[in-house]
């Protein structure tokens, strides 16, 4: 599972190193590429693996609803295959870095089954204003 927040700095070319322990995890599941896409103001990372799922859950869906092809659209309209290269790296496409607003300094965000790859200060604010309106009923919830 990819969990944590690290803090890259991501090179002139957009390329950006993937931590240590989600490069374990991508080595474990067999994936030598993540998957890249654009939503909610970031960009999205997932391994092969889990976007096959995502691919076949689409696949499902009812081709005549105008919400779900809106969403499968914005979202699959932004993928890029982005293979790890020897030094562990992946290159964040420009359309993706502009979608992001990512500038140098980015964060490597764990959420489960994938990752997301945002702009540090963006992060950051994100981050404080989670804490801010974070509910504990959502904690008793979740593990009881």
């Amino acid at each position: 599972m990819f969990t944590g927040s690290y803090f890259h700095t991501m090179d002139n070319k957009g390329r950006v190193s993937i931590p240590a322990r989600y490069r374990e995890i991508l080595k474990g599941g067999k994936d030598h590429q993540v998957i890249l896409t654009n939503f909610g103001g970031y960009v999205l990372a997932f391994p092969q693996s889990e976007w096959n799922k995502i691919e076949a859950k689409f696949a499902e869906q009812p081709l005549f609803r105008k919400d779900v092809r809106a969403f499968q659209r914005f979202l699959i309209s932004g993928v890029e295959e982005c293979p790890l290269d020897r030094q562990g790296r992946i290159l964040v496409p420009p359309n993706l870095r502009d979608y992001a607003r990512l500038s140098r300094e980015v964060c490597l965000v764990g959420a489960i089954r994938c990752f997301e790859i945002w702009d540090r200060s963006t992060f950051e604010s994100h981050r404080q204003e989670l804490e801010e309106t974070i509910d504990e009923g959502m904690l008793h919830e979740l593990l009881i």
